[in-house]
């Protein structure tokens, strides 16, 4: 993440999206290394392979690939001047959260042959520590006083989606998922529609704004 951070301008919607998740995976990394976690080696693995599905998406992009349809908004749209800095990390987590971390639960399932259940404690800290970035992200990254402007069309905007729902929509599907994985047309159904409605949400939060 670092290296992706030097190599783009800090305008770029990856750039703040990947900001903005350097900043929460070393968070993690350190709730990991003073012991906050249940089980820390689960909690690493879930952390490693949850950042492998966004480096994925980045070098598909960069290969001149489709990226999943969950991160295409934000490729598509990463240079547009009417999109300001808060939707696109937001843009970014809503992928991030809404699709690929229920997959990375599926996958450190299935490395660590264990249920979901096994994960939910920790799954619930690391998005403890994401809820308690949140606040400042949005503080920083919102444009002037109009934070407070309820009529302002990019506070309506952000207003209107949430990082616990997006959160919670991530544990049901992964537990939804893996309830049906040994049905490979139906994941491979249930896993396409819900990388579709989560790339959805994520054209909608990358709308262009005036000012």
């Amino acid at each position: 993440m670092r290296a992706l951070a030097a190599a783009l301008p800090a305008e770029d919607g990856v750039a703040v999206f990947n900001g903005v998740y350097l900043a929460v995976t070393e968070a993690v990394a350190r709730r990991i290394g003073d012991g906050s976690f249940q089980d820390p080696a689960a909690a690493g693995e879930l952390d490693l392979r949850f950042a492998r599905r966004y480096f994925d998406a980045v070098d598909a992009t960069a290969a001149g690939l489709r990226p999943p349809a969950c991160w295409r908004p934000l490729f598509q749209l990463r240079r547009h001047p009417g999109v300001h800095p808060l939707q696109f990390a937001l843009a970014g987590i809503n992928a991030h959260i809404g699709h690929d971390l229920a997959l990375a639960v599926l996958d450190t399932c299935r490395a660590r042959e264990c249920e979901p259940a096994a994960l939910e404690t920790d799954f619930d800290r690391v998005g403890g520590v994401l809820t308690s970035l949140e606040e400042g992200i949005r503080e920083r990254l919102m444009p002037g006083p109009d934070v407070l402007d309820v009529a302002d069309p990019l506070t309506h905007l952000i207003g209107s989606w949430s990082l616990d729902k997006a959160r919670d929509g991530a544990w049901a599907a992964a537990r939804v998922l893996w309830s049906v994985r040994r049905l490979p047309d139906v994941t491979e159904e249930l896993t396409e529609r819900l990388d579709a409605g989560v790339g959805l949400v994520g054209r909608m939060l990358l709308t262009p704004l005036p000012g």
